[in-house]
């Protein structure tokens, strides 16, 4: 509903100033003189939990890159800082990259930590110029089975590698190579650094899942900041002599240096950078956004709670922040920066409210730089590498195992693994790209078809896409089927290529030269050969059979109900029940309902299915909250043009908003109310429309005699409408009208009238005066003709004796809705829908009468 026009106290609070010396304030500005940011107590200690839990990580990403350890905290404070003011996912903590462990100790040792540097800087450059070009939802277009399978391989290469660390030893170059020389290790290593690290893994794992009153306590504080400071504490006392910590001085901090060597080479590692660096921060993105609206939807209905909502992250502003920070990181000497999930769900699950927290995080970070050398020094090898070791097993999820493995994909994965550890990431990723492609070659090409024999007529079935790979099969059982025979066709996939279309084709010309009868159909059943008759086509495709149909009766092909055929639902798990409908004399009204369930699981469902899956994982965010009447001729979804996820629906008798001062009389609903304050305050829906109809039988009965029983519900319901009657008979009020005609009878002329009376209404609820006065919250009226099949929206007219009138004008079926060109409150020409600009050639306008209709009918 984007396309509709505001109306006029909209307009009126959003145009108004006040004089300087009238002394106004507007609601939430702070004092003249004492304007000062204040950061919320969560962001606060949020950041303090991710600064403690992101000095060891930057440290023990150092160690685990063979780096310089200051690098390590350059990254922290350059994540922190710069990509916390820039990124487009405020919640999102970016620092040293875990994902580029092991292509950053490759880079070292092939090029040097320098050049290292300069590369980090032209991946950065790359990242910004892809943020620029909106490539951001490109990088996730790859299958998740390759993204994952991707983290998966590095995090399994990041655990073998630090493994060596943990004996006491040296990781090797490569994750085969760690691997490889693991059993000489094992019977090398002294105890000392394996004990620090057993211990610190040990905390990481138990520590936040210490039960009781006690555990929940403790488990306030990072494990990683405890794990650490444990170990650190134990190795103090029990190895004094173990490796530790080795800060460099500032003074011999490395810049980077133009890069040396081969021009192939160095463009490999470059691009092997940006992929990895943009797929960690785009994918943590994404998942801060489903923590972000999982803390939401935990927060009870209508309860007033001081974490206020995150907006969704703007992915390409998150890219080319990330370019930012690590064209920074690089110039500055330090390594390869990107959003970390583990650094990012903390952030969250403390409670973070804004990108305050990521910054405040990132200065921590830069004053314990400076200030706790002495501390941070004291810290065991060990220990950052078990903690770092633990960050790679958890990059191998066995929640995305079982999703690609139920998807059929985890050949894929697989493959992306292997490739990853063997041979390298970028290697790997163009394995797993291959290994996808054949997948779904494979699945394309796995069509199922089988021929049935029933009382002398077949039924040849296709299950899956008919392409040139399965036309040998299709031709094979075609040729069981007798000649001549009565034949149905099922087909059940959505594509056909023109082999497979010709080998049927040629097969039904044969079949009915030799006498027989073939009749082909699609999922619903539909015949889909034959030629569409004028008949056909004037007859439209509900998508469950109507009760008033006008289809309804006919003999045709594409009749609705005209079909005594039985209906078989599919079948449901084994040993339940199957359904059978058979719509046929007075039982077809009982059976129809059953019967449009069956056919949106057999066509609808698998189309939907993706988008309800990601709407449930991820809460609803509709924009839109749309009020209308009960009356069964509105389909909502169809006048709209809209999905699963766009619109928060109420519907009442009548359309109906009861004002807030009625919340105290006897037999209130509040049900209005609460969907509302819902809507505005807990969704933060942009707008709200209220539509009514054309013979609405709520406003028919208000106009005739009221209920014999008063107190029965519909009239203390329809009470609620009382004012727009009152409205309509009143001479203090212009007429709502729709532009160009006179209301056709007093029920329209008290169907428009009702629209702007609940309009008044909401207004007058505490959310929705809020939004409207801050500007974030849009009201909208709209009136719809059901036989017309005709909508209208509220503007408002040239001033009369009686005020502004209210005009419905009809929305023309442009092709591409434009807000400017909308009717705009309070204007005396209304530009024409698909017209050009009033300063254009050829523009044209249509003016609003001031005194309103030549006649009013009787208000009686």
């Amino acid at each position: 509903m984007s396309a509709c026009a505001s109306t006029r106290n909209d307009r009126s609070s959003r145009m108004w100033r006040p004089p300087r010396a009238s002394g106004f304030k507007r609601p939430h500005s702070p004092p003249p003189g004492e304007r000062r940011y204040r950061v919320p107590g969560a962001d606060l200690s949020a950041s303090i939990t991710v600064f403690l839990i992101a000095v060891p990580m930057s440290l023990g990403l150092a160690v685990a890159m063979d780096a310089p350890l200051a690098a390590g905290l350059v990254s922290a404070v350059i994540g922190g800082v710069v990509v916390g003011l820039l990124g487009g996912s405020p919640l999102q903590v970016s620092g040293p990259s875990a994902g580029l462990t092991v292509v950053t100790a490759e880079l070292i040792q092939l090029y040097g930590w320098r050049t290292t540097c300069a590369i980090t800087v032209g991946a950065g450059l790359l990242q910004i110029l892809l943020g620029s070009l909106r490539a951001a939802r490109s990088a996730l277009a790859l299958s998740p089975a390759i993204v994952h399978g991707t983290l998966a391989g590095i995090g399994a290469a990041i655990a073998l590698a630090q493994l060596h660390i943990v004996l006491g030893g040296t990781p090797q170059s490569s994750a085969l190579g760690n691997a490889l020389a693991l059993p000489d290790r094992l019977g090398q290593f002294s105890p000392a650094a394996p004990a620090i690290g057993v211990l610190t893994m040990a905390l990481l794992v138990l520590w936040p899942r210490l039960p009781g009153r006690i555990g929940s306590g403790l488990g306030r504080l990072p494990a990683a900041l405890v794990s650490v400071a444990v170990a650190t504490a134990v190795a103090a006392f029990a190895a004094p002599d173990i490796a530790r910590v080795e800060l460099p001085s500032w003074r011999s901090h490395a810049l980077p240096e133009l890069p040396h060597g081969p021009l192939a080479g160095l463009a490999t590692a470059l691009f092997t950078v940006v992929l990895v660096a943009s797929l960690e921060s785009l994918l943590a993105a994404v998942a801060v956004d489903k923590l972000t609206a999982g803390r939401t939807a935990a927060r009870p209905t209508g309860e007033a709670s001081p974490v206020p909502l995150v907006e969704r992250s703007d992915l390409d502003r998150e890219l080319r922040a990330q370019g930012v920070a690590n064209s920074l990181a690089g110039l500055l000497g330090g390594l390869a920066v990107s959003g970390g999930a583990v650094r990012s769900s903390a952030n969250v699950r403390a409670g973070a409210t804004s990108r305050a927290a990521t910054v405040l995080h990132g200065i921590w970070v830069l004053l314990a730089t400076l200030l706790l050398v002495t501390a941070l020094e004291r810290i065991p090898l060990a220990a950052l590498a078990a903690l770092v070791m633990v960050v790679g097993i958890q990059m191998v999820d066995f929640a995305h195992i079982r999703d690609v493995h139920r998807h059929r994909e985890f050949p894929v994965y697989a493959a992306t693994i292997s490739g990853v550890l063997l041979v390298g990431v970028l290697e790997g990723v163009a394995i797993g790209v291959t290994v996808a492609v054949a997948v779904a070659m494979h699945q394309l090409a796995r069509t199922r078809i089988t021929v049935s024999e029933r009382d002398g007529r077949y039924l040849v079935t296709a299950h899956g896409q008919l392409t040139f790979l399965a036309v040998p099969r299709l031709s094979r059982v075609l040729a069981r089927v007798p000649q001549g025979a009565h034949t149905t066709v099922e087909l059940e996939g959505s594509f056909m290529d023109h082999s497979a279309y010709e080998a049927i084709q040629d097969w039904c010309g044969t079949q009915a030269a030799l006498g027989g009868q073939v009749t082909i159909s699609g999922p619903s059943g539909d015949g889909i050969t034959k030629s569409a008759s004028p008949a056909a086509l004037s007859c439209c495709r509900p998508w469950t059979p109507w009760r008033n149909h006008h289809c309804h009766g006919r003999n045709d092909s594409h009749a609705v109900s005209g079909s005594a055929a039985p209906v078989h639902l599919p079948p449901g798990p084994p040993g339940s029940p199957s359904v059978s409908v058979a719509p046929s004399g007075d039982e077809q009204g009982a059976h129809r309902l059953l019967s449009g369930l069956s056919s949106f699981q057999r066509t609808t469902a698998p189309l939907v299915r993706e988008e309800l899956a990601r709407l449930a994982a991820e809460g609803q965010r509709p924009s839109q909250l749309f009020l209308t009447c009960a009356d069964s001729c509105l389909v909502t979804s169809m006048i709209t043009a809209s999905g699963p996820g766009d619109l928060f629906t109420v519907r009442n008798v009548g359309n109906l908003v009861p004002p807030p001062h009625a919340e105290g009389t006897t037999g209130t609903d509040d049900s209005v109310a609460a969907a509302v304050e819902y809507a505005v305050d807990v969704l933060e829906v942009e707008s709200i429309t209220v539509c009514g109809h054309s013979g609405c039988e709520a406003m028919r009965t208000l106009l005739g005699d009221p209920p014999k029983a008063p107190r029965a519900p519909l009239w203390r319901w329809l009470r609620h409408g009382l004012p727009s009657l009152e409205r309509m008979e009143s001479r203090h009020h212009s007429w709502a009208r729709i532009a160009g005609r006179l209301p056709a009878d007093s029920v329209e002329q008290l169907c428009l009238t009702n629209v702007v009376q609940q309009l008044e209404h909401l207004r007058a609820h505490d959310s929705v005066a809020r939004g409207v006065a801050g500007g974030k919250l849009r009201l909208h009226g709209m009136y719809f003709h059901v036989g017309e099949a005709q909508a209208y929206l509220l503007t408002e007219g040239a001033g009369s004796v009686t005020g502004p009138d209210e005009v419905f004008v009809r929305v023309a079926p442009s092709a591409a809705p434009d807000p400017d060109r909308l009717p705009q409150i309070g204007s005396r020409s209304l530009l024409l829908p698909g017209t050009a600009s009033g300063n254009e050639p050829g523009a044209r306008s249509a003016s609003i009468s001031p005194a309103g209709p030549a006649q009013e009918p009787s208000r009686a």
